[in-house]
């Protein structure tokens, strides 16, 4: 795992957005992460030494994506490696797959927009609301 980025730099940008570009990859849909090797990245995802580190990670980030407050995940949680692994660090049972400093909370869609780079599934959050904001002569 080649360790570019990490949680102690990500958190140091506050907004959402800013986040996610520290974060996006340039894949393409269709690329292969694992391949036919896939059973292994899938075996690592069902250890209990994941189980127990995906935990930790989800109270650190108060189950919002990216840990960014205001963003609270109300589907399946995924937890993304900041730097992408490897199938030799799964075979090689790299400590660093479990550093929470190497990983973060994200949800589906965030997770994808990162991976492909497309800003379009990201979350938007309503627009805070103002007085006569529905009243269009005011």
């Amino acid at each position: 795992m080649k360790k570019d980025k990490n949680y102690q730099e990500l958190i140091s940008y506050s907004s959402f957005v800013d986040r996610y570009n520290y974060l996006k990859l340039t894949g393409q849909v269709g690329i292969e992460t694992f391949g036919i090797d896939r059973y292994i990245n899938q075996a690592l995802y069902k250890s209990n030494r994941w189980r127990e580190t995906r935990n930790k990670v989800i109270i650190r980030d108060n189950g919002c994506d990216l840990g960014v407050d205001g963003y609270d995940i109300y589907d399946k949680i995924i937890i993304h490696h900041i730097n992408p692994i490897t199938l030799e660090d799964i075979e090689e049972d790299n400590d660093e797959i479990f550093d929470l400093n190497y990983l973060i909370t994200t949800s589906f869609r965030t997770h994808n927009a990162i991976h492909y780079g497309d800003e379009k599934l990201l979350p938007v959050l309503p627009k805070e609301r103002t007085a006569n904001d529905t009243c269009p002569w005011k």
